[in-house]
């Protein structure tokens, strides 16, 4: 059921602090920054075969522009971070970028979203640097499954993250998008991960971020997929929530398991994070096309002042959920989860 217009917050009076706080009483603390649009798969649910327009590297930000916008997202309460992409690790200096961020110690919590192709060669430093957790995208246990999901034979590379992740103790999570063709076995299969390790296994509703502007008819919701493992596994009772995600957990099981109703939209109410594009446009919310161009901000000299107050006032401005923000841009065309920031 869509939530109403005024369903949980009535409008507050914009009141500038050291804070961001929306017109409907949310605070925002996270912060999900997209280091590039660039990715070394071609999953079937983010992009078609023929993948998409990559922008050029000069459209996108630099690292000393976004340690600037950290810097001021950090005075306004911003306490988590997440890099994501893309695939973050597809960029040259990632790391340095991460130790020049654990340095400065304005951010409490620095994390990063990845398809672990290519991460694994950087886990032990990862390590060193105290990086908060990793989110890692796995769609199947299936190489060949995987093959087919991803367009990329990478199986080993990704499972090999996932066990050496372990290894060093970084926490991680799995995230896993309910694509159209998943079968009942794989789902069950996937929340197996978390009966035997101690990661939170996220099913991920489908969305209209894939460069075709749809969802895929007979994509899974949430829900389907929670009676699903209800079914396999009896003992599975809720255990609070972690962000978007409501969680779950059976007595036998190590981790937990998490449901993200990102298509429809359940989790508005208690959402405290907003995103930066690789090209530097803030996003109050997934489902609008961007609200400030930040880029254009910082490479025309305005101060920091300045792009705090814009952050600030258009912030203020979110809509009250995901359904009221895609209303808002209904003429607009959803673009690929690469070029949004996952």
């Amino acid at each position: 059921m869509r939530e109403s217009q005024q369903s949980f917050h009535s409008i507050l009076p914009f009141q500038p602090a050291n804070k961001l706080v929306d017109s409907h009483g949310r605070r925002i603390t996270y912060l999900r920054l997209a280091v590039t649009d660039r990715c070394n798969l071609r999953c079937r649910y983010c992009m078609p075969a023929e993948g998409i327009p990559f922008v050029l590297h000069d459209e996108i930000l630099r690292y000393e522009e976004m340690l600037r916008l950290i810097n001021i997202f950090a005075s306004l309460g911003i306490r988590k971070l997440r890099l994501t992409g893309g695939e973050p690790f597809v960029r040259t200096g990632l790391l340095d970028f991460i130790s020049t961020i654990k340095q400065q110690q304005k951010i409490s919590r620095t994390c990063l979203t990845t398809n672990g192709v290519a991460v694994a060669e950087h886990l032990e430093e990862l390590a060193e640097l105290g990086i908060s957790g990793l989110n890692m995208s796995l769609d199947s246990l299936d190489p060949d499954r995987f093959k087919q999901i991803t367009r990329r034979n990478y199986f080993d590379r990704a499972w090999k993250t996932f066990t050496k992740t372990l290894e060093l103790g970084i926490p991680l999570k799995i995230n896993s998008v309910l694509y159209d063709e998943i079968e009942a076995s794989e789902i069950i299969a996937l929340a197996g991960i978390s009966k035997k390790y101690p990661v939170t296994v996220r099913f991920i509703e489908q969305m209209p971020f894939n460069g075709l502007n749809s969802v895929a008819a007979g994509a899974l919701t949430a829900g389907q997929a929670k009676k699903i493992l209800q079914k396999s596994f009896p003992g599975l009772e809720p255990h609070g929530a972690s962000g978007t995600a409501a969680l779950y957990q059976a007595p036998e099981f190590k981790g937990k398991i998490g449901f993200i109703n990102g298509y429809s939209r359940q989790f508005c109410q208690t959402c405290d994070k907003v995103r930066i594009t690789a090209q530097g446009m803030l996003k109050t919310c997934l489902y609008d096309s961007g609200r400030l161009d930040l880029k254009a901000m910082l490479r025309t000299g305005q101060s920091d002042a300045e792009i705090r107050e814009a952050i600030q006032k258009t912030v203020y401005k979110r809509a009250i959920n995901g359904f009221a923000a895609e209303a808002e841009m209904m003429d607009y065309e959803k673009n690929s989860m690469s070029a949004i920031g996952g």
